[in-house]
């Protein structure tokens, strides 16, 4: 008897929600992050130094080449409507657990974690969304080509 493969494109769980989350967190963090080890603070301190090179060029291209996966997977999911509806759950959610405690809101530090954080929850949220739409609905998301 024949075994099936499955297909990788049609499993779609936690997990895959988890690991694309902590990719997009990876992404955002390493872009930029108030502790002061990020790609922005190393590209400018560089600039300032005046010890800008090749490797830092090839970061930026690399983070430019990440943020424009990441962003088009998630504008093209969800478009103008959805990324305006991810962010505006995204900041009631975090209004919730400020409200009961949960969450620190006293420095612009730990506002600027909590916003690094929540960017990261709307571009899984759209990079996930055809899977999410297809278990909804039992419809798949096609990309029509026009010539």
């Amino acid at each position: 008897m024949k075994k099936e493969s499955k297909d990788i494109a049609v499993e779609f769980n936690a997990l895959s929600f988890l690991w694309r989350f902590l990719g997009s967190l990876a992404l955002v963090l390493l872009t930029f992050n108030p502790s002061g080890f990020s790609a922005y603070h190393w590209i400018t301190s560089s600039i300032g130094a005046g010890s800008f090179g090749p490797v830092h060029t090839i970061a930026i291209i690399v983070l430019i080449i990440g943020w424009s996966i990441v962003w088009i997977a998630t504008w093209r999911a969800l478009d103008t409507f959805g990324v305006l509806l991810a962010s505006v759950a995204m900041a009631a959610i975090v209004w919730l657990l400020a409200d009961i405690g949960v969450l620190a809101t006293n420095s612009v530090s730990a506002v600027t974690w909590i916003v690094l954080v929540c960017l990261a929850a709307v571009l899984t949220v759209g990079m996930s969304w055809a899977h999410v739409w297809r278990r909804l609905t039992g419809q798949y998301s096609v990309e029509q080509i026009e010539d």
